[in-house]
């Protein structure tokens, strides 16, 4: 994809945040399908598990929430200023699908070994050439879903072909899929990520993103729901809830093996 282009395209995505809440970016269909066809060239170069370094910002799901995905930036700073990591499902449920996987595939093609994406459940065969899971300085490991009992070595998930459909069971079906498990080992912690307040307009919820530093210390930015303003605005200011977590990790890389950990968490709610 032309350079040129690619600037030009983040330029009028990013341009939405100034305009009415819900106002389409407007993109050619051209420029989409050149987008996708450079994203997937990417994607089909790294593996399917990535191997990243700290420090890096993890976010969960984002369900085609455009504004909130933007607040995100807004807080952790906008690529290449900070490293990224989405776990997956960009798009359905919310207003702007199109905005938020446009935006999040021109900052892959834009800066490839400093933003990834992983594959969601609600990733279809369409899109699933992206890659299922990652590996943070060889201590965190990321995906989706959950761990799956079939999961005795990291390789297994280096060897899963692409592109694929998601069977109905098996290795891939619980990373992108499995939200609970009895499996009997040890974690460092077990961590959920969910990154779209006020999901579908109905829950009230906070949405979060964990940072990553250079030692390891992760630290939760709780992003609350931004308030509705007269006049049928909305209030971007509406601020993040800090939870600091100290995390000191006694493991290698084994995933069977057992793991001390010591967490302080620590709420600041400056609203």
């Amino acid at each position: 994809m032309d350079p040129a282009l690619l600037d030009d395209v983040i330029r009028r995505l990013l341009e939405v945040k100034n305009l009415k809440p819900g106002k389409n970016a407007q993109l050619s269909e051209s420029e989409i399908k050149q987008l996708c066809a450079a994203a997937k060239e990417i994607f089909l170069q790294q593996p399917n598990l990535l191997e990243l370094e700290a420090p890096i910002k993890i976010c969960g799901d984002v369900h085609g929430q455009y504004s909130d995905l933007l607040r995100l930036f807004d807080y952790g700073g906008y690529p290449p200023q900070s490293n990224y990591l989405f776990l997956g499902d960009y798009v359905d449920r919310g207003k702007q699908s199109l905005e938020t996987i446009c935006l999040l595939l021109a900052y892959k093609v834009k800066y490839p070994e400093n933003f990834f994406l992983l594959r969601g459940n609600h990733e279809c065969a369409s899109v699933n050439r992206i890659y299922v899971a990652a590996l943070i300085d060889e201590k965190i490991l990321c995906m989706h879903g959950g761990l799956s009992p079939e999961l005795n070595k990291l390789d297994q998930i280096l060897n899963l072909n692409r592109p694929t459909d998601v069977p109905d069971t098996g290795l891939l079906c619980d990373l992108l899929w499995l939200s609970k498990t009895d499996m009997s080992f040890s974690l460092i912690a077990n961590v959920t990520i969910f990154s779209a307040p006020n999901y579908c307009g109905e829950f009230d919820n906070a949405g979060a993103m964990m940072s990553v530093d250079e030692t390891l210390m992760c630290s939760f930015q709780i992003l609350k729901p931004a308030r509705k303003m007269l006049g049928g605005g909305t209030n971007t200011k509406s601020g993040f809830k800090f939870c600091i977590a100290a995390i000191m990790v006694h493991l290698a890389t084994g995933i069977a093996e057992s793991a001390e950990v010591l967490v302080l968490e620590q709420d600041n709610d400056t609203m």
